[in-house]
């Protein structure tokens, strides 16, 4: 058994190539992630007290069986009006959102929107789930 001296030699060993690219894939990555973090400043020290505080919104939820609920809070048409009008007066600009079950009847969410209607209340949002497809 006699090994052939003169044969070419037909095949490249690509290991150590592929180590040096995952070796460099590695470097890139830290290198950019570091970079990445940003420069470091000395931010000032803020108050207390915020003074661009958002408004907080009002939630007014009604369930399947013509419920209503002011903030998780059960109230009737009449309490929410005073409700309403209080927190209208605290803040003309307030936000309210309204949370209609998609079982009640239909007119239990026009009576609620006719009240905001009637406060003027110009801040409105009605919630709904995303479809989906």
């Amino acid at each position: 058994m006699q090994m052939n001296e003169d044969k070419a030699y037909d095949d490249i060993n690509i290991t150590p190539m592929l180590d040096l690219s995952y070796v460099l894939l590695v470097i890139f990555i830290i290198m950019t992630t570091a970079a990445v973090q940003g420069m470091k400043v000395n931010l000032p020290k803020a108050s207390d007290q915020p003074s661009l505080s958002k408004p907080k919104t009002v939630a007014i939820t009604i369930t399947n069986d013509g419920k209503v609920f002011m903030d998780a809070v059960p109230v009737t048409m009449a309490e929410l009006e005073d409700r309403m009008r209080a927190k209208k007066a605290e803040n003309p600009e307030v936000p309210v959102v309204v949370r209609g079950d998609s079982e009640t009847q239909y007119h239990n969410v026009v009576d609620v929107l006719a009240l905001l209607g009637k406060l003027d209340i110009t801040q409105l949002g009605l919630v709904t789930q995303r479809l989906v497809q």
